[in-house]
């Protein structure tokens, strides 16, 4: 219920995986994102996300999350176009430094939606 698959022709060619926070249970928290590279470019991540919160309102879902790397310019782009698509807001925080995981990873920010 708190992921969707996209399929073309018959072939799954993306998926958006999440849950829903217990401590939180209005909120619907975005693991991951995913699109062949050859569907990119024409919706599918929008359409994917805007389905799964469509499909969760009934549930009371009124907020989505999600962590973004500050470089990853395609996710923050999907995001804040699915927050102006719905007409609501988006806030951005700091959440992990680098320093923050044990292998040199990237910093991540928490991206809140509603």
């Amino acid at each position: 219920r708190s992921s969707v698959v996209a399929v073309v022709d018959e072939r799954v060619v993306g998926f958006v995986s999440g849950f829903i926070r217990p401590e939180s249970p209005a909120t619907l928290f975005v693991w991951q994102v995913a699109v062949d590279a050859d569907q990119r470019g024409k919706g599918i991540a929008g359409r994917m996300l805007s389905a799964l919160l469509d499909g969760l309102a009934p549930e009371g879902i009124t907020h989505l999350e999600t962590t973004i790397s500050p470089d990853n310019e395609a996710s923050i782009a999907l995001f804040t176009a699915l927050a102006r698509r719905r007409d609501t807001a988006i806030t951005k925080q700091e959440l992990f430094s680098p320093n923050d995981f044990p292998d040199g990873h990237e910093a991540e920010d928490l991206y809140t939606i509603g």
